[in-house]
């Protein structure tokens, strides 16, 4: 019986143990199985928006949907091109469903089953619908066409693919609307007065006569000014709200491009001239040269004005066949295919326009003879190149009066008929009369109809697989046992290669500095990297890149650190503005007496039609504060020295000229409305997004 007891008494202990022991073996059996969902807690969360985890799941049912609608209106499947595009609208839309929709029921705003068939059959039919069912003949929305397509879909089984788009398109329409009546609602509710009206006349029309002394903030060395630590704090903390960021990441990167070697460009060459001889025997030129180039101009007709500059003119014989030749990165052969007159004719001159002051029979006769006597001295051996430089009056002055080639009908008649009947090249004898004025022609190629059609194989130098292995194993190379910043940057000096710098890239960024489309280079920098971290190579079309984080910064302010460098130069124009306002201050007189005081780098500028509707002043740049203050004074009165945006500035009244009173300032208003509207729609989705505490983690898929 005590063995019993004992049993009895420890029986509690050993089971604790067996039930720990159990749980921690499926938890762990769980962790190991690579399917925990302890593991890949917050692995599916592509963000969050207005307190609410999106999962990916839910993300990409919304990009399902903007695919569906995206074929109802286009009729064909998205492309990666338009997949970029799509992908952000269905975040929009997450975002207004989950952001904005639930103001809607407090401010009242509904959109009734009538509104939605109105969209789709009403008065009011919605711009989706008009594009989806426009008649491609008439680029006319038909209404019918849409009563015939819902008909059709009642024939349609349920769940089948057209009355699904069908209807994930027509949800589509109620929120649209919602939405527009939200926004409707938040900007109707503002309004311009009358006094606003007439501030906007007055900024836009008073006038100020000023003038001022202006001495830039360079006037003082930076070698002048000792900044302390302390000192740059201060100015940060004072304007800390200008450096709010979204979480961005800075990084250095090293290219190695992917570039054709000599190699590369003869095994083109010698395979395009194995390809002569084929073209030569072929029976029908257009064929072979479009099955056989990657250009996008096989066969075309050209004429002496337009034969491309790789073309050899003196060997233009039917049948003949010339390259392989090399035209920039490309090498080309060209068959004459065939020659042969055109109706078109083409000529080639210089002339000189001397036009008249006015139609007046006086003023046509003065220009005839100025033009007259511009041509006696030319045919005296003057450069016709030179006088049409000096007296020419269009825009064919600044090159010596050359028009280059033109076709029969481009110049007006009598120009023409000049040009187009000369027999031989050169000056013509006397000046021709034309709408324009009076020409001094020279003829620098007679009227030709010769046209050619070119057969045109082109083939591109691209690099080859051993030239972009080669370039893969320089970048895999040069990343090998790198570790941290320093070690980059040494490494790339030391095999001369150049190290690029990215600062504040954002998690939605696609492009970065001279990469282009560096999408993945993005992901890497949110999803994988830390600080001194070394990338994998990244294959960029042609480039290879190597990159290292530098820097991270989180959602909010911006670090003192980070922003060191940037905030210095206004610190320093701010110590600087102290030393010239000091040093004008004592200074007596006229302004000129002020600036001359100070030394060379003052200067009195005026300004006879200031407004303040301008934000700047002549010679010292973007200014609101100077203009604002220039309005502030009473006439034949003198600020004090202040630091501006880009210097110190004294400003001095002359006269102040303040716009009559009108009956009416409706133009004003309606301005101020446009302008007001257009900020506040802006306004409603910045506010909405900011308030809703967005975190975008889509970098993680995408």
């Amino acid at each position: 019986m005590a063995f019993i007891g004992t049993l009895r008494n420890k029986m509690g202990t050993w089971v604790v143990i067996f039930v720990f022991v159990a749980i921690a073996a499926f938890i762990l059996g769980d962790l190991f199985s690579g399917n925990s969902s302890i593991l890949n807690w917050g692995r599916n969360s592509i963000g969050e928006i207005a307190g609410r985890e999106i999962s990916f799941d839910e993300f990409q049912s919304v990009i399902r949907e903007r695919e569906a609608n995206y074929y109802l209106q286009m009729g064909r499947e998205a492309g990666e091109r338009e997949m970029i595009s799509l992908r952000q609208q269905a975040w929009d839309l997450l975002i207004a469903r989950h952001a904005i929709q639930s103001q809607y029921a407090e401010v009242g705003v509904e959109v009734s089953d009538d509104e939605v068939w109105d969209m789709i059959q009403g008065k009011n039919v919605d711009e989706s619908v008009k594009m989806a069912f426009t008649n491609q003949e008439t680029g006319q929305f038909d209404p019918n066409r849409v009563v015939a397509y819902l008909g059709q879909l009642k024939s349609m089984p349920e769940g089948s693919e057209a009355r699904v788009r069908w209807e994930l398109f027509q949800r589509d329409l109620k929120p649209s609307r919602e939405r527009i009546k939200y926004e409707n609602l938040l900007i109707k509710g503002s309004y311009i007065t009358t006094a606003e009206a007439e501030r906007e006349y007055h900024l836009q029309t008073d006038v100020a006569e000023m003038k001022f002394v202006y001495v830039p903030f360079y006037a003082i060395s930076d070698s002048a000014i000792s900044l302390t630590d302390a000192v740059t704090k201060a100015y940060y903390n004072k304007n800390v709200d200008k450096f709010k960021t979204e979480e961005s990441r800075d990084m250095k990167y090293i290219t190695v491009p992917v570039v054709a070697s000599a190699e590369d460009s003869l095994v083109v060459k010698e395979d395009l001239a194995l390809a002569v001889k084929e073209f030569k025997g072929a029976q029908e030129d257009s064929i072979y040269a479009t099955l056989n180039t990657d250009g996008q101009s096989p066969y075309s007709k050209y004429t002496i004005a337009s034969l491309p500059a790789f073309v050899p003119f003196d060997s233009l014989v039917q049948g003949k066949v010339f390259g392989p030749f090399l035209d920039e990165n490309v090498y080309k052969v060209v068959k004459v295919s065939r020659i042969f007159q055109d109706t078109v004719y083409n000529a080639r001159a210089k002339h000189i326009l001397i036009k008249w002051d006015d139609a007046s029979a006086g003023a046509k006769k003065a220009a005839k003879e100025k033009a007259q006597n511009i041509l006696k001295e030319i045919k005296a051996g003057a450069d016709f190149g030179a006088k049409a430089q000096e007296f020419g009056t269009d825009g064919t002055a600044s090159r010596g009066g050359d028009l280059g080639w033109f076709s029969s009908g481009q110049m007006v008649k009598p120009f023409e008929s000049a040009v187009f009947g000369a027999t031989r090249t050169g000056l013509l004898s006397d000046v021709v009369e034309t709408d324009f004025g009076y020409h001094i022609i020279e003829v620098t190629d007679i009227k030709n109809n010769t046209a050619y059609q070119l057969a045109i194989v082109e083939r591109e130098i691209t690099p080859s697989d051993a030239t972009i292995n080669e370039s893969f194993r320089k970048a895999e190379a040069f990343a090998a046992d790198l570790s941290g910043i320093e070690d980059f940057d040494k490494t790339a000096k030391e095999q001369g290669l150049v190290v690029q710098e990215a600062k504040n890239v954002l998690a939605g960024d696609r492009r970065i500095g001279i990469l282009g489309e560096a999408r993945q280079v993005v992901q890497w920098l949110f999803r994988d990297a830390s600080v001194g971290k070394i990338s994998q190579v990244f294959d960029l079309d042609d480039q290879n890149v190597v990159a290292v984080m530098t820097g991270r910064i989180e959602k909010g302010y911006k670090p003192y650190e980070s922003v060191k460098a940037e905030i210095t130069p206004a610190v320093r124009n701010e110590a600087k503005g102290k030393i010239i306002i000091e040093k004008l201050s004592d200074a007596k007189g006229t302004l000129e007496e002020v600036a001359n005081a100070f030394g060379s780098d003052a200067n009195v500028y005026s300004s006879s039609d200031l407004k303040m509707s301008s934000n700047s002043l002549p010679n010292a740049g973007f200014d609101p504060q100077a203009v604002g203050l220039a309005f502030s004074l009473e006439n034949g009165k003198r600020s004090k020295p202040f630091a501006g945006e880009n210097g110190v500035i004294i400003m001095e009244l002359q006269n102040k000229t303040i716009a009559p009173s009108i009956a009416d300032y409706g133009v004003y208003k309606s301005q101020l409305e446009q302008g007001r509207q257009n900020s506040n729609t802006m306004g409603i989705a910045e506010a909405i997004k900011e308030s809703s505490d967005i975190v975008d983690k889509r970098y993680k898929f995408y």
